[in-house]
């Protein structure tokens, strides 16, 4: 039995790790980079993961402390903190855990791949059965099987599109809801395999789904998803076939129907119900430069240019930055809106056409189109992320690389050859000309490989990446504000620095692209703040402009943040007239954030000293966030330091009401010690 297992097993057990190494020595320069834009509010900035111990205070603070979105992702947070308690905030450690995270994954994506061919060649070997008895694969076929899936999980770890879900320490999040979403659909597919061989699997099966659920969802929102993908496999795959409907086709599982009419219809029309009133509000896209309908229309573009940049990417399609994007007006504006919108409506057909012969194709084509429907539709989301597609990839693998390595003579043949050829057909098409498909396949890996290699490469050293990314965008506001705020770090705010002079070049123009943010005007002004040197008033000419004409983003309430902390901490001597002019444009829009308000709030407090314009400001912060503690910790410390002890009491109460799990202990003790006793009338004990 043994010798059996390894003589059918090993061949493919040995590429699979092979892949594995080869993907930890490409990436294996890109370890030693340094954090990248969203890492900062989330981890670099965010005290919350912070943790010096284990305590059940500190975890919960932990898992609730992510700004990335209302449901707080506990799981990915507290990944983040248990990094922070093993070894601070050296970057090295925590890439060589997304590393880590992604080989797991790259070993799912073998196991799952196999187990679904396993079951299309199960499914060809019955078609042409002669009799009842249930057919098992052939050690040769299964094989084939565990090479071609070894192919598609080494393939899928060196994709230079799922490079960010590994070195941008942040996506961390997307590849650890995806390693609950492998694993729950490992154990679908294990479960029906089960049932059709006659044994007990549906609880498997349920259980798998929703137990896996409920956790990728604690890492992040696109685990939602995982019930889709399960449904695709089963009515793509095991077409609801029962143990006993196999050959006849005539008994379904209905069991499996109404979990899934359950599991699908329930979530989404809870789902659209509790967003789409929001969403058909113009303030629920007005810090965006795109409505509900741009945004669909240029969507089509984007789905169908991940296509692109998945299988023959550039590296000027993953640019990682993508501001420059044009928005799509119309159909023909521009006209590739209408060709991208056929390019989808010929997948999908596809797909339907091809759920018979070739189930391959179409599940991997679902797979792929499923996946976008969440970050890719209505929710009012970035445009363009790369990470997007680190389980769409798999899908677009799985269709095309069965095809690429099945070998000749691999076609279905009527039911007497295949019975002679005792060899059941898990590819589900007739490929003649093996060597030059081979020769394809072999040019993509090698494709992938090199691009991944280099850009790993480059994202191993700060200077190098800010280069690098600029010159891959070079119309990009986002791109060049990196690389001339990367010149400052390199600077170390010396006016002698060869590196100034760079950072001033790289930022300008930055500002002068259209629809940029405040971030470059920010730049220029902290650098030459920080330096002593006099500061222009076009920059701040602009920076307002900006604020004026458009409802601040996160971009731009950071950037304000910045030039606060800096005045606050007496790093920089900002004009104050200047920054209240700023602030004030910004909230002479609609519904500003509770991040802005408190901004403001802390300006006004700390620099101007307004204690009263600091205090109203916090208390709008607390009402347009009051789930978020922080802003009432700020605003009892106000209280106290103002002498108003009963506001600051009442208010105590109110923040006790949210300490779950005593994360907020040693907030409300310092409190505590800083109100004075209450007074007691004379003549009590």
């Amino acid at each position: 039995m043994t010798t059996k297992w390894l003589r059918q097993r090993a061949p493919a057990f040995w590429l699979v790790m092979g892949g594995a190494l080869l993907t930890a020595v490409v990436y294996w320069p890109g370890l030693s980079g340094s954090w990248l834009f969203d890492d900062f509010p989330n981890i670099v900035d965010n005290s919350g993961i912070h943790s010096s111990n284990l305590s059940l205070a500190s975890l919960v603070n932990a898992a609730l402390s992510s700004p990335a979105s209302q449901f707080k992702r506990p799981l990915a947070s507290l990944s983040f903190a248990a990094n922070y308690l093993a070894t601070g905030l050296a970057p090295f450690s925590w890439k060589a855990t997304n590393l880590a995270i992604h080989l797991l994954n790259g070993w799912l994506v073998f196991l799952l791949t196999r187990a679904l061919l396993l079951s299309v060649a199960a499914n060809a070997a019955r078609d042409h059965a002669p009799s009842e008895e249930t057919p098992s694969p052939t050690p040769g076929n299964s094989r084939r099987v565990g090479i071609v899936a070894a192919l598609i999980s080494t393939s899928w770890m060196l994709l230079p599109i799922n490079l960010t879900g590994v070195l941008y320490v942040v996506q961390r999040m997307e590849s650890l809801a995806n390693l609950f979403v492998l694993i729950g659909l490992l154990g679908y597919v294990v479960g029906r395999q089960r049932m059709i061989g006659g044994r007990r699997g549906p609880w498997l099966c349920i259980s798998s789904v929703l137990m896996a659920t409920v956790l990728g969802l604690l890492a992040k929102e696109t685990a939602v998803m995982l019930p889709l993908y399960a449904f695709l496999i089963e009515w793509l795959v095991f077409r609801f076939a029962s143990s006993r409907g196999l050959h006849e086709g005539r008994c379904e599982h209905r069991g499996l129907k109404w979990f899934f009419a359950l599991a699908l219809a329930l979530p989404m029309s809870g789902g659209l119900a509790w967003l789409l009133p929001g969403l058909l509000k113009p303030s629920a896209w007005a810090t965006r430069d795109f409505t509900l309908g741009t945004r669909l229309l240029s969507e089509a573009r984007i789905v169908s240019d991940y296509v692109v940049w998945t299988l023959l990417p550039t590296p000027g399609a993953l640019s990682f930055y993508h501001d420059d994007f044009r928005i799509s007006t119309g159909l023909l504006s521009p006209w590739t809106t209408l060709a991208s919108i056929a390019f989808l409506i010929a997948l999908v057909t596809a797909a339907w056409m091809q759920r018979r012969r070739r189930p391959l194709v179409a599940l991997g084509l679902a797979l792929y189109l499923g996946c976008h429907l969440l970050t890719g539709t209505i929710l009012p989301l970035e445009l363009i992320y790369e990470h997007r597609n680190y389980f769409a990839s798999f899908g677009l693998l799985l269709a095309l690389i069965p095809l690429l390595a099945a070998p000749r003579g691999s076609a279905q043949t009527t039911a007497t050859a295949q019975r002679e050829l005792d060899r059941p057909n898990p590819f589900d098409l007739p490929l003649p000309l093996s060597l030059p498909r081979h020769i394809v396949l072999a040019g993509l890996m090698l494709l992938w490989t090199v691009e991944t290699s280099q850009t790993a490469t480059a994202w191993g050293n700060p200077l190098s990446l800010a280069q690098d990314l600029a010159a891959r965008a070079p119309a990009s506001p986002r791109a060049q504000y990196e690389l001339g705020r990367t010149y400052i770090i390199y600077s170390h705010y010396d006016p002698l620095s060869p590196f100034v002079e760079s950072a001033y070049s790289a930022l300008e123009k930055a500002a002068a692209l259209p629809d940029s943010s405040i971030l470059p005007e920010q730049a220029l002004i902290f650098m030459n703040a920080r330096m002593g040197l006099s500061v222009k008033d076009s920059w701040w000419d602009s920076l307002i402009a900006k604020l004026s004409d458009h409802p601040a983003g996160v971009q731009d309430e950071s950037s304000l943040g910045a030039l606060t902390k800096c005045s606050r901490e007496g790093a920089c001597h900002l004009s104050q007239g200047r920054m209240m002019d700023a602030f004030r444009a910004t909230i002479s829009h609609p519904d500003p954030s509770a991040r802005l308000l408190a901004t403001y709030s802390d300006y006004a407090w700390t620099v101007v000293g307004d204690h009263a314009l600091g205090l109203s400001l916090i208390e709008r912060a607390i009402s347009a966030a009051p789930a978020e503690p922080a802003y009432r910790i700020t605003v009892i410390r106000m209280l106290i330091a103002s002498g108003k002890y009963d506001q600051a009491r009442q208010a105590l109460q109110k923040l006790e009401a949210l300490n779950f799990g005593g994360r907020l202990d040693g907030s409300i003790a310092e409190i505590r010690a800083r109100l004075p006793p209450i007074e007691r009338p004379h003549g009590r004990q």
